[in-house]
């Protein structure tokens, strides 16, 4: 009994077999956190106190972390002739080139329930006016004094914003293991963006009790970074704004998909990259380009990750699957055990099959420079000839 060598169709398939992909077969969606994390945490610090950049900041940093500080310009100015010592504008530069939100706290931390609308307006304006002119950074975000706020206040707060901090916790004077333990277990559970307020660390207003439970608490957050998002109140807040925002128009190419995004949002301060979630058939690799940028993409189980500009236009992505490749190989050779010299096709029909995809190569891959379906360069013309020809000699020996 002879065997057909099947080296040439078996390639041939293999090609027809990746150019099939459907954008049917994949779920594809914005993740609902960063890195399709299961939940997000942004820690904010009140009032500007001065012990922020030098405990706070740095603590954060060790770990990998960025906070939100939101800062009153009236005590910052007074610095340390505050009753309690203030961050300096220079350091609050210096901490925002570092990572860090500096945002609004109104310029002088006066409780709006005693002031007019257009009081309100001109605290929110006149900080936020000192801040771009110290620090160069426009805030997107308000911090209520004394969380005091109305739907009013709310609707003038948020004016050219994408968010303001309307819900917390508080992580300071209250703080416990226990508490700590049972807040990470709640996000992670609902699925939520945990929002943690505190004043002082060693001092001032709901200082901790003692400052090494926040220090734990933080250490046990870096060690569960594959599910938790520590973000800044502006990162987080930008992010789910434009995840609720966004609509995904989905179209497949030849070798891959190509994922439109659309949406509504102000680019000038919704500038936040998201992350794209891909869910289908296994992948062995992927590339993906937006625009002319080559974007860095992340393969786990069944599910392509990969963050994008939701404003720089089109992702293209082309795929090279697992799962069609071993099918396809399945059912080549296995036909090829019952192929014998009783059962074989006409020799001339043989011959216009190996003619058509040689030809197919030949067309497809005559620029040797050019990767090949699974990135290998190769001298495609001449690859193929010898294929070609192997083949033949395959041939005349089943017919001799």
């Amino acid at each position: 009994m002879k065997t057909l060598s099947l080296f040439i169709l078996t390639s041939f398939f293999y090609i027809l077999g990746i150019s099939t992909l459907s954008a049917a077969n994949w779920k594809v969606y914005v993740a609902k956190y960063k890195q399709d994390k299961t939940c997000a945490i942004t820690y904010t610090f009140d009032d500007g106190l001065a012990e922020h950049s030098t405990v706070a900041a740095p603590e954060l940093e060790k770990r990998g972390f960025r906070g939100t500080f939101w800062v009153c310009g009236f005590y910052t100015e007074q610095g340390a002739s505050s009753k309690l010592p203030r961050m300096t504008w220079d350091e609050l530069k210096q901490m925002a080139k570092n990572g860090h939100e500096i945002s609004n706290h109104s310029w002088s931390h006066q409780n709006a329930k005693r002031l007019t609308l257009e009081q309100v307006k001109s605290e929110i304006e006149k900080n936020d006016s000192a801040i771009f002119a110290n620090i160069g950074v426009m805030p997107v975000t308000y911090c209520y004094p004394y969380n005091y706020k109305t739907d009013e206040i709310v609707a003038l707060a948020s004016k050219n914003r994408v968010g303001t901090r309307t819900k917390q916790i508080s992580i300071g004077g209250k703080s416990s293991p226990q508490r700590f333990a049972k807040w990470l277990d709640d996000l992670m559970t609902k699925e939520e963006w945990g929002v943690g307020m505190t004043h002082g660390i060693n001092y001032g207003y709901d200082a901790f009790k003692e400052p090494s439970l926040f220090w734990e608490h933080l250490d046990k957050v870096k060690s569960l970074e594959d599910k938790i998002w520590v973000g800044t109140f502006r990162e987080v807040a930008a992010y789910i704004r434009e995840r609720d925002d966004i609509r995904l128009n989905v179209s497949t190419h030849k070798r891959g998909l190509t994922i439109t995004p659309e949406m509504t949002l102000d680019k000038k301060i919704y500038t936040e990259p998201l992350t794209m979630v891909l869910v289908g058939e296994a992948v062995e690799k992927v590339s993906v380009k937006q625009g002319k940028k080559q974007l860095s993409a992340h393969i786990s189980g069944d599910k392509v990750l990969f963050d994008f500009n939701p404003y720089a236009g089109k992702n293209n992505l082309r795929m090279y699957m697992k799962n069609k490749l071993v099918l396809l190989l399945f059912f080549i050779l296995t036909g090829a055990v019952s192929v014998n010299a009783q059962n074989l096709p006409d020799q001339k029909e043989t011959l216009e099959v190996m003619k058509k995809v040689n030809g197919y190569f030949m067309k497809k891959y005559a620029d040797y420079t050019i990767p090949s379906f699974y990135g290998r360069v190769r001298p495609s013309n001449i690859w193929t000839r010898g294929v070609y020809y192997e083949g033949l000699m395959a041939l005349y020996s089943i017919y001799p």
